[in-house]
């Protein structure tokens, strides 16, 4: 797979992370937030199922010891966390400002670098977070200085979302086992959230077969396909590249929730969404400069 190929497989990962926003939405109409998240992540590891007994099975592949159990089942509470939080949120707030507020884990993950790993994070970070804050608050409702409920909630989930984002690279990268990583872990938040919503919420056979497609396209494609599509086109990608083409899923997912489910924004919503995808822009390109100077010199 050539650089240009990955990158064009990176832009449909964000595209169909993009559109998940619609499909979970239309998946809150028949389920609750912990049963809906349950069941599509169960599919998602179904689909990583034959990639990780290949993996397994592949000459020298790593034993797998009981330490490394914890490490997957510590991500998977990470991302049932992040899921759930985004999904409870996505009750009561628009696809696109979900969309554009879960995009707040960018600024994170290097500061959460630099306060648990102690890796210092380039000075751009910092402006970079003031401008995502900003432009969270404008998205959410700068006319009343209030924030929504299920924008407090989508926010909230940046944080398990940025610290399983952070965790998961090493953790990958120890085991030497990408796609049993990533099976355990969605294994892990689908049982969580389904015993969750069989103990706590509403459901019935006749909801999950109403949200039969959501969950479809949100277990197969949002979970499954890019998920593990990730692991594969950024193999090749240069991380830089990676990073910029992922942040496109809030544009994807403004433009599906335009178009699909009428979503409108108001100039301070869309002067926030430039904010925070200025932002994201920001702290990804200006390291680069360090780099491609003393080359151009």
């Amino acid at each position: 797979m050539s650089r240009i190929q990955a990158n064009l497989l990176l832009t449909l990962i964000a595209m169909i992370w993009g559109s998940a926003f619609v499909a979970q939405a239309h998946g809150m109409e028949h389920l609750g937030p912990m049963m809906f998240t349950g069941v599509r992540f169960l599919i998602g590891a179904l689909v990583v199922l034959p990639l990780i007994v290949r993996e397994r099975r592949a000459p020298g592949a790593k034993v797998l010891t009981r330490g490394d159990g914890w490490k997957i089942i510590g991500l998977g509470v990470l991302l049932t966390l992040g899921a759930a939080l985004q999904q409870i949120g996505i009750q009561s707030t628009t696809v696109t400002n979900a969309g554009f507020l879960t995009a707040l884990y960018v600024p994170l993950v290097p500061l959460l670098g630099w306060l648990l790993l102690r890796h210092w994070p380039h000075w751009s970070v910092w402006p970079g977070a003031l401008a995502c804050l900003v432009g969270a608050f404008l998205l959410s409702g700068a006319h009343e200085l209030n924030i929504g409920l299920g924008d407090a909630w989508v926010m909230a989930s940046a944080l398990p979302w940025a610290i399983h984002v952070l965790l998961i690279g090493v953790v990958a990268d120890r085991m030497n086992s990408p796609y049993t990583v990533a099976g355990g872990q969605f294994l892990c938040c689908g049982l969580l959230g389904l015993a969750w919503g069989l103990g706590f919420e509403t459901w019935s056979w006749e909801g999950l077969q109403s949200a039969a497609w959501p969950l479809l396209y949100t277990g197969v494609l949002s979970v499954g396909v890019a998920f593990t599509a990730q692991v594969v086109a950024q193999r090749y990608a240069h991380a830089a590249d990676a990073a910029i083409i992922l942040s496109s899923e809030t544009l994807f997912t403004a433009g599906f929730g335009y178009v699909l489910m009428g979503d409108r924004l108001s100039p301070s919503g869309l002067l926030g969404c430039g904010l925070i995808l200025g932002a994201m822009l920001f702290i990804q390109l200006l390291p680069m400069l360090r780099v491609l100077r003393p080359r151009a010199a």
